[in-house]
């Protein structure tokens, strides 16, 4: 497939209005680190939005940087540590899970499927940041959604709208987000032995404390095992993680009450700051899963129901998994896949509490069988199709990337 490289906005919108005018597709490529997620695209040409790239501003006292769609993380990442602040939605990095060790994550592409990691639960998603974007419609018309600063309102539901889009409504050009401070100390408290259903009353119990808990793990022994992190490796038993984190002083009188809370549970051990920032990169990147080519899922559950839904999927088959947003979240790779890499067995199992199942790794020929993300219901497809038409209404961005080749 030929790729087009448009060297700035114009020649981005001016390669949109040619496609369209000569009835071809286009499928929308970053900078390459989520190839293969998502279902196969089939288009004409594949549009290059890995430049134009770099910052555009960045204020560190207003907690607000731009930058054109096509920045890496990692340029981002280098400024934000400069001024001690950070993106708090925890972008993760799923290249190794991927087998996409060579590409470089952007702006535009995190924003786009709308990733975020560990923090999920208390810091919010990757479109609860975003403040406000510039992009080409499929219609050819670069808008713009939005503000520069935290307080402007305008347009929050548009932008909302392209967060996890995966590039079927537009193609984003330049991106506004909000930035934090960066916490000064970080720790992780660590519970052995327990069983998924403890592990779930005890996240629970942690979450609801005032002790402000910012991501909560379990991990049964056999990926407690996987872990580069020596005190959890080498537990010989499964890991239920609680995370703190922020000024010095608070942070160890926290610790230390939680500590005092979960004793009950079984024995506590605490990571510091190096230790715990590996253990959560192992986290919210499915590292324990990135060996291999296997089908690997992220399951949305309510917290609540973490344990039961993957004790009823373990019923049916074999599988190795861990649980993250204090439960809410399942990493599961069944162990073998059947036929259709076990989306019947999962998609039965959360029939009943709600939730979401997404096929993250997946070989073409699967994800051409099988729906990769959750099918939506009626109501809300028909709702998505109008949504699309508005946008797009001849459907020339990636077609087949989220439901199907209308998708």
């Amino acid at each position: 497939m030929e790729t087009l490289q448009p060297g700035t906005t114009d020649m981005l919108r001016d390669a949109v209005a040619h496609a369209l005018s000569a009835e071809n597709t286009l499928e929308i490529a970053g900078g390459g680190s989520k190839a293969g997620y998502g279902g196969p695209v089939e288009a004409d040409y594949r549009l290059s939005t890995h430049a134009p790239r770099g910052i555009v501003s960045y204020e560190p006292e207003e907690l607000v940087l731009t930058a054109r769609a096509g920045t890496t993380l990692a340029e981002i990442a280098a400024a934000l540590s400069e001024a001690n602040q950070r993106l708090a939605f925890e972008p993760p990095d799923w290249r190794a899970l991927l087998g996409n060790e060579a590409s470089e994550p952007t702006l535009g592409g995190i924003v786009a499927a709308n990733m975020s990691g560990p923090a999920r639960p208390r810091a919010g998603a990757a479109r609860d940041h975003l403040l406000g974007l510039e992009m080409v419609t499929g219609r050819a018309e670069l808008i713009r959604s939005g503000g520069k600063v935290v307080k402007n309102v305008t347009g929050y539901d548009l932008c909302k709208l392209l967060a996890g889009s995966f590039g079927t409504l537009g193609v984003m050009t330049e991106l506004t987000v909000k930035t934090l401070p960066a916490p000064e100390k970080l720790r992780t408290v660590l519970i052995a032995g327990l069983s998924p259903e403890d592990a779930g009353a005890a996240m629970a119990s942690a979450l609801n404390t005032p002790h402000d808990i910012s991501a909560a793990s379990y991990l049964p022994a056999d990926i407690a095992a996987c872990s580069a992190v020596g005190y959890v490796s080498k537990a010989a038993a499964s890991v239920t993680a609680l995370r703190v984190e922020g000024v010095g002083p608070s942070v160890l009188a926290r610790c230390t009450a939680l500590r005092e809370r979960m004793a009950t549970y079984g024995e506590i051990e605490e990571l510091h700051f190096h230790n715990s920032r590996t253990l959560w990169a192992e986290i919210g990147d499915a590292a324990f899963f990135a060996v291999g080519d296997a089908p690997v899922w992220r399951i949305s559950v309510p917290p609540a129901s973490g344990a039961a839904v993957t004790a009823a999927i373990g019923r049916k088959m074999a599988v190795e998994y861990y649980l993250d947003w204090g439960g809410g979240l399942i990493w599961l790779r069944p162990a073998p896949a059947p036929e259709d890499g076990g989306a019947g067995i999962i998609r039965a199992a959360i029939a009943e509490c709600g939730g979401h199942a997404t096929l993250v790794r997946g070989n073409t020929g699967l994800r051409r069988r099988v729906a990769v993300f959750q099918p939506p219901e009626p109501a809300v497809a028909a709702l998505s199709g109008r949504v699309r038409a508005g946008f797009d209404p001849n459907g020339i961005f990636n077609p087949g990337r989220m439901f199907g080749a209308g998708g």
